[in-house]
């Protein structure tokens, strides 16, 4: 017997760029975090309507519908690193606009005990017209940030290190936006509405300073004749649209999740008068059931590599769906804060291994010239979906109270309507969503990079390599193939 021991391969490094960009997203999903309570109690406190509260957030979501592909042809011209910095010196100036006009109306706004009561009021159209503009603007900078930094990340890390690269941002994400910003965004509620909106806008200053250190150029490889030339928007749109609509894995899943990230706009959308209504919690155990979402993300970031490992990609994507509708049905019945908690986790560790599995996956199998443009239409679908979901939940409310139903009942039926979609949304992903069709695609993606002087290197290249003798799939994407939440 031989006692030849085969040898570990060294773990890849991230690199200095990468800790940067990630300390960066740190230091802004920490404002995020202080965000997600502030903008919503601050939203209950000026209007009580699901209508208008619905609202603010589909104003938000809105630009992934309308602005999302030519954001696609931006990132794929301009240095990503540069626009992600300007987009942040940008929400600084607005977040800082916010505050300010929070600060003013400050003695019109009733105190965080008084909206936790379900206090009835008037809608106070200053605070609300400013909440709108602002959501919208911050939608549109959102857009360009978000697919920038997506697509920076390849140029950042080895192929090998984007699954550990990618659960490393989310694991902290998570941390940040949910465990750790939600209860000290409720703390500075606490002391003066305005505060934590001053506290976001100073995040997104430090964030943008933080970006001034990352070295290098981060433009895609293109001649300066390409670069000069007047921009075909819809020439390049329809390059990302074409190659994306004819990939036979990545179009179902954009579309799986659009359907997902409807859904779950859909319970979203009055979530804030739900909890108040319903659970009866105060701002700060409102921020606790934020945290429920960290726990669970935080599993989720650092098991996810073993469990699609140990299950399958595709197996691992179907614990989205069962953990999507079995949550959803107990949130809806129930009238305790502490089962909300549990099932808030559970959900958030199966939608962040959702999104460690196909944001890396695409990450791997796009052509880098078309990596923006292609992740723009794929969000497109993903994140177009969300302002649609969150109109209907806010709809379903207003729909149920004008039909005779009871205040608590239309808040529960969100719920209800969501768990009774996933169901239908899981029949038709299943067979879509397979680990041979996902791991072929994988493998597909790795050997066209190979072919084009970009080999991969380490496990994935075998892996690579095992996946394509398996299931015969052919060595390469063709120009024009003919497929994160």
């Amino acid at each position: 017997m031989s006692n030849v021991k085969s040898e570990k391969k060294p773990r890849i490094p991230l690199g200095a760029n990468y800790w940067k960009l990630w300390s960066s997203s740190v230091v802004s999903n920490l404002g995020d975090g202080v965000a997600q309570i502030a903008y919503p109690w601050l939203a209950s406190a000026v209007t009580r309507s699901p209508i208008l509260i619905a609202l603010i957030a589909v104003v938000q979501r809105l630009p992934w519908l309308l602005f999302s592909l030519p954001a696609g042809v931006i990132t794929d011209r301009v240095d990503r690193r540069k626009l992600m910095l300007s987009m942040n010196v940008f929400r600084t100036a607005i977040t800082a606009i916010v505050a300010l006009v929070v600060f003013g109306q400050s003695s019109t706004l009733p105190s965080p005990d008084e909206i936790a009561g379900g206090i009835d009021l008037e809608t106070n159209w200053i605070v609300y017209g400013a909440l709108v503009i602002a959501a919208l603007l911050f939608g549109m900078a959102e857009v360009l940030y978000d697919n920038a930094a997506q697509t920076i990340l390849p140029a950042v890390v080895e192929p090998d290190a984007l699954e550990r690269a990618n659960g490393n941002l989310w694991g902290a994400e998570m941390v940040m936006n949910s465990f750790i910003g939600p209860p000290l965004g409720s703390v500075l509620i606490g002391v003066a509405f305005a505060l934590p909106f001053f506290f976001d806008a100073g995040t997104f200053a430090v964030s943008a300073v933080l970006l001034l250190l990352v070295a290098g150029t981060f433009t895609v490889d293109r001649s300066e004749e390409e670069l000069a030339a007047r921009v075909d928007w819809w020439g390049e749109i329809k390059e990302g649209v074409k190659w994306l609509w004819h990939h036979p894995l990545l179009r179902p899943m954009a579309i799986i999740l659009g359907c997902l990230n409807a859904l779950g706009s859909l319970v979203f959308a009055t979530l804030v008068l739900f909890a108040q209504e319903v659970l009866g919690v105060t701002a700060f155990v409102f921020a606790i059931l934020g945290a429920a979402g960290a726990i669970g993300g935080v599993l989720g970031s650092v098991l996810s590599p073993r469990i699609s490992k140990l299950l399958g990609s595709g197996t691992s994507l179907y614990t989205t769906f069962i953990a999507a509708f079995v949550t959803s049905i107990i949130i809806g019945l129930t009238s305790n804060w502490i089962v909300v908690f549990v099932n808030f986790g559970i959900f958030s560790f199966t939608a962040v291994l959702w999104n460690v599995i196909t944001v890396s996956l695409r990450q791997t199998i796009i052509p880098d010239h078309l990596l923006g443009r292609v992740n723009s239409v794929y969000r497109f679908f993903a994140w177009g979906m969300m302002p649609i979901g969150l109109a209907a939940g806010g709809l379903i409310v207003a729909g149920v109270e004008s039909a005779g139903g009871s205040r608590e009942l239309a808040l529960r039926m969100p719920w209800f309507v969501a768990a009774a979609a996933y169901v239908l949304l899981f029949i038709y992903a299943a067979p879509k969503l397979t680990t041979a069709k996902i791991e072929a695609a994988r493998a597909e993606g790795i050997a066209a990079k190979k072919a084009d002087g970009d080999p991969p290197s380490g496990d994935a290249a075998e892996a690579g390599r095992e996946a394509i003798a398996e299931t015969g799939v052919p060595g390469a994407i063709p120009p024009e193939p003919g497929d994160d939440a």
